[in-house]
């Protein structure tokens, strides 16, 4: 299901994409894209990440820049120290602000969060690696999570359901799931170590049924994280109509997203952020 829609920035020149499954009334959700900031270089020029050698000061701006655009309370913003693991943070009212202008204060060794406060945008960054947004409109809980592919092998969207359902009580079949703009399959060329990891991982009925591998027309295989983390949503009980894909490559648009592959990973990072209203 593609979802992915045109936002419309406060500030000129900024361009945001907004996920059409979530209501707007309960919940804001957007991805952001590279342009309208004020990073130089290969960092050019809304690079939302503090970790990747940006000027701190630009990247706080540009943060500031795409919050206010989604009128989001940037004091509020909490984010996460990404090491592609498999941990999922719940988030509560005394993490505000964890890590908006100061890396080291973030969540440390976190690639996923979940809340049920109001008003606390949780934020994750990718160039290439898969952002998956999450939303329970009945309990009133989201989740941000990012899956690079270890974090997609680990099934992380999964772990991050079975939290919200843990914490907040939330039923797999009620959350609404959006996958946003990464690295597709066409574009994902793996080695064959990879690809057999996967295999053994899901299983090679799976893998093959589900296009988890793909290798007619390529010379080497290439992986599909997207219809890796569709699946494991899934199996995590979310039905395959709540979840809608951005449909939107990184690396075949880095002129519009950075993308960690095609700039041979000298470059910045896009958002994905969710907040309830």
């Amino acid at each position: 299901m593609f979802c992915l829609k045109n936002g419309a920035g406060s500030l000129v020149n900024l361009w945001y994409g907004e996920f059409s499954i979530f209501p707007k009334t309960m919940v804001t959700a957007a991805v952001s894209a590279r342009q309208g900031g004020v990073s130089e270089g290969v960092y050019r020029s809304l690079n939302l990440a503090l970790h990747v050698g940006d000027r701190p000061e630009a990247v706080i701006e540009n943060r500031r820049r795409f919050l206010s655009a989604l009128e989001l309370d940037f004091d509020k913003l909490v984010t996460a120290q990404q090491t592609h693991s498999d941990r999922v943070a719940v988030v509560t009212a005394s993490d505000a602000g964890r890590g908006n202008t100061v890396y080291a204060d973030a969540l440390d060794n976190t690639d996923a969060m979940v809340t049920n406060v109001p008003g606390l945008p949780l934020m994750v960054f990718v160039a290439d690696c898969t952002p998956v947004l999450l939303f329970d409109p009945v309990k009133r809980a989201i989740g941000a999570v990012h899956a690079g592919w270890r974090g997609s092998y680990d099934s992380i969207a999964a772990q991050a359901v079975e939290t919200m359902t843990a914490a907040y009580g939330s039923r797999p079949e009620d959350i609404l799931a959006s996958v946003g703009p990464s690295i597709n399959g066409a574009d994902y060329e793996v080695g064959s170590e990879l690809a057999d990891m996967f295999t053994a991982r899901f299983g090679e009925a799976v893998t093959r049924e589900r296009g988890f591998v793909l290798t007619e027309g390529y010379e080497k295989e290439h992986l599909d994280l997207w219809a890796v983390n569709q699946y494991v949503l899934e199996q995590a009980g979310v039905p395959a109509e709540n979840i809608c894909n951005a449909n939107v490559s990184t690396d075949s648009n880095h002129e519009l997203f950075f993308s960690f592959r095609h700039d041979k990973g000298a470059t910045g990072r896009l958002a994905a952020v969710i907040a309830l209203k």
